[in-house]
């Protein structure tokens, strides 16, 4: 199993994507359909604009992605 950074954004991604396709999440998240199966399936890393494309289209924040320790 994948762990890690790629990991976290990839369950961020497939939770706010949720039944939406892939097309249709990308053109609201300004990626491609395909890179965000790549994403989710850990084919690929995101870059640190794309990440923040995303964020910006989602209104969220790296914590959201990346939330802090609980203890």
């Amino acid at each position: 199993m994948r762990k890690g950074l790629d990991h976290q954004v990839a369950t961020f991604l497939r939770g706010r994507r949720g039944d939406e396709s892939y097309a249709a999440f990308g053109r609201r998240v300004g990626l491609s359909g395909s890179t965000l199966f790549r994403l989710e399936n850990g084919e690929q890393s995101i870059t640190v604009q794309k990440l923040e494309l995303v964020l910006s289209r989602l209104k969220c924040t790296v914590a959201d992605v990346f939330p802090p320790n609980q203890g």
